[in-house]
């Protein structure tokens, strides 16, 4: 049936659409693609643990996947991972990233490239190193605001600040002009992302409704005043909201 790639095709097209490969030709992306392994992750499939030494850079070609910490027998998530992009970047740096999990939100399929192949492709194209190191920037960006926010802020206030960060990352227009994140988190995988528990997310939630900054449709949220969500993640100091702070 014509329209259709093979799955050759399909592993290009994907791999092209990755932030750090954007630099190369197809003729390298063909070279690159016959190296890569293929692994395939069910939903809430752990990938890797910190008992996992190995230093390999995985490729997100479809899917979600969350990275996350356990501390005090809590989970902390540091980051979600959508398709297109890369991670487990911080184990080929000599500042390793220690007790990492890594999470399946979705059924993904995920290709990994490891060191050997990786200082290859950055030898012969320093470009990919250099979109590697705004990657590991943007991410470590993301981290300490997020500790930031966890340090100063009240839950209300780390919920809003997540909002407009999911926005920016992955949020569309939606009716009526107003913002929507197109993929479900549960309180209580956002409550992982902002150090809250699951039962102060959703007291958060209200406050925000409250305000008339966002409104949960069909269990996905609306951003219907970005001004009034800018306000309210500007709050510092943890004021009464029940919760205890992740350290």
């Amino acid at each position: 049936m014509q329209g259709l790639m093979s799955p050759v095709e399909d592993s290009l097209r994907s791999l092209s659409l990755v932030d750090i490969f954007e630099p190369l030709s197809t003729e390298e992306l063909e070279r690159i693609n016959e190296q890569l392994s293929e692994v395939h992750l069910e939903r809430d499939e752990i990938f890797y643990t910190p008992e996992d030494r190995s230093e390999k850079l995985f490729v997100l070609k479809s899917g979600r996947v969350r990275i996350y910490k356990v501390i005090d027998d809590r989970e902390l998530t540091l980051d979600v991972v959508g398709a297109g992009t890369v991670f487990g970047e911080m184990a080929l740096t000599a500042q390793r990233l220690r007790g990492a999990y890594a999470q399946a939100i979705t059924s993904s399929e995920i290709s990994v490239l490891n060191r050997d192949q990786l200082e290859r492709l950055i030898l012969e194209k320093p470009e990919v190193g250099v979109q590697i190191v705004r990657l590991l920037c943007e991410r470590l960006r993301r981290y300490e605001t997020r500790l930031e926010d966890v340090i100063l802020k009240n839950v209300p206030a780390r919920l809003a600040s997540l909002i407009l960060s999911l926005i920016d990352s992955e949020g569309v227009v939606a009716r009526w002009n107003q913002l929507k994140i197109p993929n479900h988190y549960t309180h209580e995988q956002l409550g992982t992302m902002i150090g809250a528990k699951r039962e102060a997310v959703t007291r958060a939630f209200a406050q925000l409704q409250d305000e008339r900054a966002v409104e949960l449709k069909r269990r996905l949220i609306y951003v219907t005043n970005v001004q009034a969500l800018r306000r309210l993640a500007r709050f510092t100091g943890h004021g009464d909201d029940g919760e205890e702070q992740t350290p």
